[in-house]
């Protein structure tokens, strides 16, 4: 294998290869793929004003506390992922949010910019920057 392979079995620890596992995860409700892509004491941060703001750590704590109750509150909640800038294990994603609120019946359709940092092939930390009033909105 060359210098930048990996086997079949064996996923990339690239940095971008690791956030895309986690949309990949996130997109087809596989919670147990997704909480595989996060390091033990992760930190995942949504973003004040968001209706989940607050900082949730370990696998299990953000899974719960944030793709579990987003799936209960929201149909079919996905952040399209497009646009990346890598820069060592530091990787911003440019995203969007589609989903219609389970209540109001009201669609949501943000734009969205993560910060994730990787070590190791895991998502050490995780940041999220949205316009919390189109989702405030949508929810009310």
């Amino acid at each position: 294998m060359g210098l930048n392979e990996t086997s079949a079995t064996e996923p990339s620890s690239a940095p971008r290869d690791v956030v895309r596992r986690q949309y990949l995860a996130s997109a087809a409700g596989d919670l147990d793929a997704l909480r595989a892509t996060l390091a033990p004491d992760v930190e995942w941060t949504e973003m004040a004003g968001f209706p989940l703001a607050g900082t949730y750590r370990t696998p299990e704590g953000v899974t719960s506390n944030v793709m579990e109750r987003l799936g209960a509150d929201w149909a079919d909640w996905t952040a399209h992922d497009d646009t990346y800038v890598v820069d060592g294990e530091n990787v911003v994603v440019l995203a969007r949010y589609t989903a219609t609120h389970r209540d109001t019946g009201k669609e949501l359709n943000a734009r969205v910019a993560h910060h994730f940092v990787v070590r190791g092939g895991l998502i050490v930390r995780f940041e999220q920057f949205v316009d919390t009033a189109l989702v405030r909105d949508a929810s009310r």
